[in-house]
């Protein structure tokens, strides 16, 4: 022990008597770390933030849009959301929602290409939605086809500047004008597959259809799949189902929790992909070492003839180059890991995500600088060793 922390001693000090020759054979182990941190960090944080993304839309939630001609199309009725139920292991209950676009005013104030969504009273809680203001409609409000409506907080913004919307009635335009009252206005929330919560107005799903648009078809079914299940699978027993009773052209899934998993394959390969060339940079930065330490060996030859002549072993010369190599590399892939982090953190801020420190970029990052200082550091280590006291004092 002791004389591991006096050869680290050494090192450092020949570091420090040779500062720029030190920084420059530092460099590539540097460029290469910092290179290696900063993919695999922003690697990550991207793949959270595509997960935070999905996350909000809900990764339990399969949605099947049935697409063609209403006749095409005629099983896809509300009843069919209790036939998925039954037919189907692992779903907790399925919402069926229907969607256009309206203009939608206010007095003086029109707000035009407004997304109108018909829900069911438990599509909110689904959904994890709050409210800034008033109370979500419910399923009595379903049954009697009331003329309500919760709207986001930007449509609320554009519609009743400087007033509050609750309480206050607006006209939808489809066909026909038809009067709404506003019961409640949503929490701002970020937009989610396709979904723009604060510009959307939901209305009850019975009013939209027999009221508003008048329509058997449903435009989505919100599939909430149980606890303990998996998403994926269940979509895939979804997709078997359907092919059965309607033909894969009449329909369509979208699984958040299935792109997801795309999207992590993806994200993983590619990050693994740039790391693996950015490395390449640390070999250079490798044979850069080897480089200064086969000099410090010639420059060194005295002191190694003396310290033979006083007894030291070709096991201590080694060590002690190895550990200066070995030193010189840690120090590089130190820096580089700080680096590293910064250039993420910077990256980061620049794009709105949230910074996630690849736990692996540090292990590998660390780890090559310990490997390529023992592998480029073995040979000058070793030629050092093998040199005899007279030979290494008669070349002093």
């Amino acid at each position: 022990m002791m004389m591991l922390s006096e050869n680290i001693r050494m090192a450092f000090s020949s570091m420090a008597g040779n500062k720029l020759r030190t920084f420059l054979s530092l460099l590539g182990i540097m460029i290469g770390v910092a290179s290696v941190v900063a993919i695999l960090n922003l690697g990550r944080s991207v793949s959270e933030s595509i997960s935070e993304s999905f996350e909000i839309g809900g990764l339990d939630t399969v949605n099947v849009m049935p697409r063609g001609t209403a006749r095409e199309t005629m099983i896809f009725t509300e009843e069919f959301a209790y036939d998925l139920m039954d037919e189907i292991e692992g779903i907790r209950e399925v919402l069926p929602t229907v969607s256009s676009i309206a203009n939608v005013r206010n007095r003086q104030e029109i707000e035009e290409g407004v997304q109108i969504q018909g829900v069911t009273s438990g599509y909110f809680a689904s959904n994890a939605l709050e409210l800034m203001d008033g109370e979500f409609f419910g399923a009595i409000d379903n049954i009697n086809r009331r003329q309500v409506c919760v709207i986001g907080p930007e449509l609320a913004d554009e519609l009743f500047p400087g007033e509050d919307p609750v309480g206050n009635y607006l006209s939808v335009f489809r066909r026909q004008s038809k009067s709404f009252l506003v019961i409640g206005v949503l929490a701002e929330r970020d937009e989610s597959l396709g979904t723009s919560y604060n510009t959307t107005l939901f209305m009850p799903y019975n009013t939209y259809v027999q009221r508003f648009m008048r329509t058997d078809q449903v435009g989505t079914y919100v599939v909430k799949v149980a606890e303990g299940y998996d998403a994926t699978a269940v979509a895939d027993d979804i997709e078997g189902y359907l092919d059965e009773i309607a033909g894969e052209d009449y329909y369509r899934i979208f699984s958040p929790a299935t792109i997801k998993e795309m999207s992590d394959s993806v994200m993983s390969t590619f990050s693994a992909f740039l790391a693996a060339i950015a490395a390449i940079s640390l070999v250079v930065g490798g044979i850069g070492i080897m480089n200064i330490m086969l000099v410090s060996v010639v420059e060194r030859t005295g002191e190694i003839g003396i310290r033979k002549a006083l007894g030291a072993t070709p096991r201590m010369i080694r060590s002690q180059f190895l550990v200066e190599s070995v030193t010189l590399s840690l120090s590089g892939g130190l820096i580089g890991l700080a680096l590293g982090t910064a250039l993420s953190f910077a990256a980061v801020n620049i794009a709105g995500w949230s910074l996630h420190i690849s736990s692996g970029a540090v292990i590998i990052s660390l780890g090559f600088s310990l490997i390529i200082g023992v592998f480029f550091g073995w040979y000058p280590a070793a030629k050092a060793a093998r040199l005899e006291p007279m030979e290494a004092l008669s070349r002093e």
